[in-house]
């Protein structure tokens, strides 16, 4: 299913992803178990991720969005990658490349940006794309047009939702300049 067309509404941040920058972004739950037509969530029913997750020995659970401008739905991705493959900017990466844990550990982790930008480079299909370098997106929409699942949203105007959840966000009046535009 694809991700909601009103994310992040009804969602709250359920912990960060900071990275070496000094960036970071939300991840955004709950998580799902089933879509809203009640069929599986994508990754409960696919079977190159169910074996993945037995291979390792994990327990596959809800595991809710990563990022907010750019948002992944990681109860949907399969890991097929083609978002990896299609951005210009390499906003992504495998996470499992850099840091080897399960996906429902990443929340609160810190990341330096290394792992794997390229497509036949996931760890398996347990692994997850992660919008690592969300700040660096482009708006150009390749992901969103690639992902088989399209579990991929989009959407410079959820800064607000971002800076809201940060406690960073500050609501500007009529007149008022931007404190955030370049001289």
């Amino acid at each position: 299913m694809p991700i909601a067309e009103n994310f992040p509404e009804g969602l709250e941040p359920t912990g960060k992803i900071e990275t070496a920058d000094g960036q970071f972004h939300f991840m955004w739950g709950p998580g799902k178990d089933k879509n809203a037509d009640g069929s599986p969530a994508e990754v409960l029913a696919d079977e190159d991720v169910k074996s993945a997750y037995a291979a390792r020995g994990e327990e596959q659970v809800p595991l809710g969005v990563s990022g907010t401008m750019v948002a992944v739905d990681w109860d949907s991705c399969v890991a097929d990658g083609a978002c990896i493959e299609a951005c210009p900017v390499q906003v992504f990466q495998w996470y499992r490349t850099e840091k080897d844990i399960p996906a429902k550990d990443v929340p609160g982790q810190y990341f330096e940006g290394t792992g794997s930008a390229v497509k036949d480079e996931r760890a398996d299909f347990t692994d997850k794309a992660d919008p690592i370098r969300e700040h660096d997106c482009i708006w150009c929409m390749a992901c969103v047009s690639v992902c088989p699942p399209q579990a991929i949203k989009v959407d410079q105007s959820n800064l607000e939702a971002h800076e809201k959840a940060a406690g960073t966000f500050v609501k500007m009046e009529a007149g008022t300049p931007n404190p955030h535009a370049h001289d």
